[in-house]
């Protein structure tokens, strides 16, 4: 059977820059930070003090008020985000089979507040405090519930859940759908809320968020020869995947072509890629294969790049493994630095970055990037954004569990 090809045609996000794709991508332009101190909860007991949390939402914009004490955040994130990338598509209701319409929706920790909150509940007032929401406001799948009942979409529907690559593995699984001739149409992408004192503990005490609690908004810094860690972010980002006929059809404008989608594992190490960066080769040598294409074809990359001082190092290592001397001509950046690292919904915000830096021919900044390592020696698009007509682009995402997903994306064409 002859591969469909897939074309994207609507972008939503939720994230710690904007509520919106538009208020997003220029502040990540702008170079500003979504990162700031912990509002949610008073941070001053814990180590870390700072994280990129979602601002001023408001969910009645997008959800009945009944409804919304039935959603943890990251459901609330997710169809905030699906309904904001359905409406920018295009689509209307006689435009779609609902039997071929999908839902693909990855998060990592799912409800993770809802299960803090209601503990808290259980133990100050026993059973009785417990919600009958509880269980479906926890379990990660509900934000692809509520977005097929939203939209009646009665075509598959499932979440992924890979740690920090959730959002771009139910890409490229929506991408292998549709070319496969399993939906005409899959709202696809990642969501996460994890700003919590249990999640904040454990990463920190693992040592791997960034304790910088003064300069909040220059903690994230990606490639820059003082990171120290990570900052966790929250939010979601959805896009439309397409049949290109089914786009074609209706007449839609189409932002990018899904080009290519490569997954592997490490098998190494829970937490930490192997040294050589062997797993991230593998990865981004298989989109490339499944995209048909030569190293020298991608223009840019939009990283992992969490900040950290062992991935940084080894994606950089992975990158020049993979591209030889053409590594030093592709621009690599790492959006982190503005937005924090989303965890199950990073892939997916990412992906819409990269897909807008091909569409709108601007390559996004890695901010605070000051002072370089000689360790990570590329052009990383520093502080400033670029003006740049571009072909393609890469979306590279790392999990723990050594899971690995790596999309392309390239113009649409005739």
């Amino acid at each position: 059977m002859t591969k469909r090809r897939v074309v994207i045609t609507g972008l939503g996000t939720v994230n710690p820059l904007a509520n919106d794709t538009e208020g997003t991508w220029s502040a990540l332009l702008a170079g500003e930070s979504g990162i700031d101190r912990i509002t949610r909860f008073v941070p001053d007991q814990y180590e870390v003090h700072i994280a990129g949390e979602v601002k001023g939402f408001n969910p009645e914009a997008f959800i009945e008020k009944r409804d919304i004490k039935k959603m943890s955040l990251f459901i609330q994130y997710a169809v905030a985000s699906a309904a904001m990338a359905y409406r920018d598509s295009g689509l209307r209701d006689q435009d779609i089979d609902k039997e071929q319409l999908g839902v693909i929706i990855g998060s990592g920790m799912g409800g993770l507040e809802s299960i803090e909150y209601y503990h808290e509940a259980l133990l100050k007032g026993g059973g009785r405090k417990i919600s009958p929401f509880f269980i479906p406001m926890t379990i990660g799948n509900m934000a692809s519930g509520y977005v097929a009942i939203r939209f009646g979409a009665l075509g598959p529907n499932l979440c992924v859940t890979t740690a920090c690559s959730s959002g771009a593995h139910s890409i490229g699984e929506s991408y292998r759908y549709i070319q496969n001739g399993l939906a005409d149409v899959i709202i696809a992408g990642g969501a996460e809320s994890t700003i919590t004192p249990l999640a904040l503990s454990g990463f920190a005490n693992m040592k791997a968020l960034s304790s910088n609690n003064d300069n909040p908004r220059r903690a994230s810094r990606p490639f820059d020869l003082n990171r120290d860690g990570f900052v966790m972010g929250e939010g979601a980002g959805i896009m439309i995947l397409e049949s290109f006929e089914h786009a074609r059809a209706r007449g839609a404008r189409m932002y990018a072509e899904v080009a290519g989608y490569g997954a592997n594992g490490d098998a190494y190490h829970i937490t930490a890629p192997s040294p050589e960066g062997r797993g991230a080769m593998q990865c981004m040598s298989r989109a490339l294969s499944n995209a048909g294409m030569q190293p020298h074809e991608i223009d840019y990359i939009n990283a992992h790049g969490t900040s950290t001082k062992f991935n940084d190092h080894v994606e950089t290592l992975a990158i020049k493994n993979v591209f030889g001397d053409h590594a030093h001509r592709l621009a690599v950046s790492s959006t982190k630095g503005a937005t924090g690292h989303l965890l199950g919904a990073a892939g997916a915000i990412e992906a819409i970055f990269t897909v807008l830096a091909l569409n709108r021919g601007t390559l996004p900044p890695t901010i605070n990037y000051d002072t370089p390592d000689p360790e990570c020696d590329l052009n990383y698009v520093p502080n400033v954004p670029v003006q740049r007509s571009i072909t393609s682009g890469m979306s590279n995402s790392f999990g723990f569990g050594g899971t690995n997903a790596v999309l392309i994306f390239k113009k649409v064409t005739a």
